[in-house]
């Protein structure tokens, strides 16, 4: 990992995009309903894919509260974990796309990609908003109860990235590193702060009133802020 300039800071191995899908629910998910809709399973395009504000062009996602729209157009996961999730019995078979990311990236990762972050890739121009928050959809699509526990203990979650210049994005492409105004954000420490593991509420409020970060983790670090 280099720094700004336009230098590269990390490949792309892999460009996924899914459609919803229904699935059968597994057992120890205890819900009325005994299937589930997801657009989580990404396969691997076989070519440039357009890439827009909104996201990759055939993408799909079914929790638009959750997934999606300008600040959470494109997710990316670190490569480098996944021979780290095949340790674990049952995810033996756990690779590119099973955390539901767009960009499978060799080279980048949580404690080395900041808020802010603004990245290039075949005429592409991507800006890194806010952590990725796992969702029980990794465990249902693994059907392993405890990943977002495992995910969120280790922070190896992922990180979205807005879209500031649309274009197009293949594998094997670089990520040149343009900008990095927040080097003291970085995805794992933003993401410790928000779910606990890290607790500093000076770093709370500074977060607050951070331009790059995505409105939705402003508010929920000034709610933090608020209760003190």
């Amino acid at each position: 990992m280099s720094g700004p300039g336009g230098v590269s800071a990390g490949t792309i191995v892999s460009v996924r995009t899914g459609r919803a899908q229904e699935r059968p629910r597994p057992k120890w998910d205890r819900r009325v309903s005994k299937t589930w809709v997801s657009a989580f399973g990404k396969q691997e395009t076989p070519g440039p894919v357009r890439v827009t504000t909104l996201g990759l062009e055939g993408d799909e996602q079914v929790d638009r509260r959750s997934h999606g729209g300008q600040q959470m157009a494109v997710l990316a996961y670190c490569a480098d974990h996944y021979p780290l999730w095949r340790e674990i019995p049952g995810l033996e078979a756990m690779g590119p796309g099973g955390f539901a990311e767009n960009l499978t990236v060799q080279g980048l990762e949580e404690s080395t990609v900041c808020v802010g972050d603004v990245y290039e890739a075949g005429g592409v121009r991507l800006q890194v908003s806010q952590p990725r928050g796992p969702c029980a959809n990794i465990s249902r699509w693994w059907n392993e109860p405890s990943m977002v526990k495992r995910a969120t203990a280790t922070s190896r979650v992922g990180w979205y990235l807005r879209v500031l210049r649309e274009g197009t994005l293949a594998r094997g492409e670089i990520l040149r590193l343009l900008e990095r105004p927040r080097p003291e954000w970085t995805i794992a420490r933003v993401f410790r702060l928000r779910v606990g593991l890290e607790q500093d509420l000076s770093a709370v409020a500074a977060l607050v009133e951070c331009p790059e970060l995505s409105p939705e983790w402003q508010g929920h670090f000034r709610e933090i802020a608020a209760q003190g």
